[in-house]
C-alpha cells in the first residue's frame, strides 16, 4: 500500500519528526487541531487497529510508550489525548495505523 506516511517513511516527503527508531515515526501534523499535534506512525504497514494481529502486540505497546515519552518532551505530559481512528466511516483519511497525540490545550471540546 503507497500512502503519504509510506513515503515519509522512505524519505521521499518531508517531515517534522519528533521521533524516529527503526520501528515508528511520529512527526507534527501539517493540518493541526491543537497546538501540540503529534502522529505516531508504526514503519509496518498496517491499514489501522482493526488489522492488528497478536504480533502487533509489542509495536502497540511500544507506540503508546512512545507517546508518554513526546508528551514529557513537550511539557504537555498532565493533559494530553492519545487517539487513533479506524475507518472511513470514523474519520481515518490516511488508511495506514496512526495515532494522534493532541494537546497544549483543554480539550474537552474535541471528541
Amino acid at each position: 500500500m503507497t500512502t503519504v506516511f509510506s513515503r515519509i517513511i522512505k524519505g521521499e516527503l518531508f517531515c517534522k519528526k519528533v521521533f524516529e527508531n527503526e520501528r515508528v515515526i511520529a512527526f507534527w501534523d501539517i493540518a493541526p487541531q491543537a497546538p501540540v499535534h503529534i502522529l505516531i506512525v508504526p514503519k509496518k504497514e498496517l491499514k489501522s487497529l482493526q488489522d492488528a494481529k497478536k504480533e502487533d502486540q509489542e509495536l502497540l505497546g511500544e507506540m503508546a510508550l512512545i507517546a508518554t515519552k513526546i508528551a514529557h518532551d513537550l511539557d504537555i505530559q498532565d493533559g494530553y489525548r492519545l487517539l487513533t481512528n479506524i475507518g472511513s466511516d470514523a474519520g481515518q483519511v490516511i488508511h495506514h495505523l496512526h495515532f494522534h497525540l493532541l494537546g497544549g490545550r483543554v480539550l474537552r471540546d474535541i471528541a
